[in-house]
């Protein structure tokens, strides 16, 4: 099974994409993804219910989020109302650490992404902040990177021996599935996803130079 793990609708403040449009837009392009995991900016949206969509295009639709950290920005997967209640999401100067805490203690999974952009990346704090404890899993591939900013995640993903995965980061429906991650076995709901990372079996991929949906 192949998921986006990196994506934004126009939950996120500088989301653009409609989650219906992403929807017709893997199906009308015939994009190699089985479905996409919706990680809004500094908030978990658990209102929003997509199964009814998900069914219509037989696409599998989760929720996660994308937090805020002195290491930069990190995904969550399997989003709990115990887990929202352990740290604020809005924040912009949460604590990695305690995040990956927080995760661990409520089955939820965390991953520093795009580590190699400037700013937002791991990447750009470790010489001044030190290795950060707990990270097991870093994003290697994202659709939004420029230059070399892959290379240094897969370059810090070897040397500290973290696992690697992909995700678009789309903003836009055109750019959803440049990246994602393949997974052995189906998965159908966020703590199946948690699972999933925890088991470690898994591989990132990207399609960037293939124009997939061009």
């Amino acid at each position: 099974m192949i998921l986006d793990l990196h994506t934004h609708s126009i939950k996120s403040d500088d989301g653009r994409a409609k989650v219906v449009n992403y929807c017709q837009w893997i199906r009308t392009k015939n994009l190699p993804i089985d479905g996409f995991v919706l990680t809004e900016h500094r908030q978990f949206d658990g209102e929003s219910d997509y199964s009814t969509l998900a069914r219509q295009f037989g696409i599998t639709i989760l929720k996660g989020s994308e937090v805020e950290t002195e290491y930069g920005h990190v995904l969550v997967f399997n989003v709990t109302a115990p887990l929202v209640a352990e740290f604020d999401f809005a924040r912009i100067d949460l604590s990695l650490v305690r995040v990956i805490e927080a995760c661990e203690k409520h089955g939820a999974v965390a991953a520093p992404c795009h580590p190699g952009r400037k700013r937002v990346g791991m990447c750009a704090h470790i010489e001044n902040l030190g290795v950060p404890k707990g990270v097991k899993i870093v994003e290697i591939y994202n659709g939004g990177s420029r230059g070399d900013e892959d290379d240094q995640a897969r370059a810090m993903a070897e040397r500290e021996g973290y696992l690697g995965i992909g995700g678009s980061d789309s903003h836009i429906v055109s750019h959803v599935g440049r990246c994602a991650t393949r997974f052995p076995a189906p998965i159908g709901s966020e703590a199946e996803l948690a699972d999933a990372l925890r088991a470690g079996n898994f591989e990132a991929i990207t399609y960037r130079n293939q124009a997939v949906g061009d």
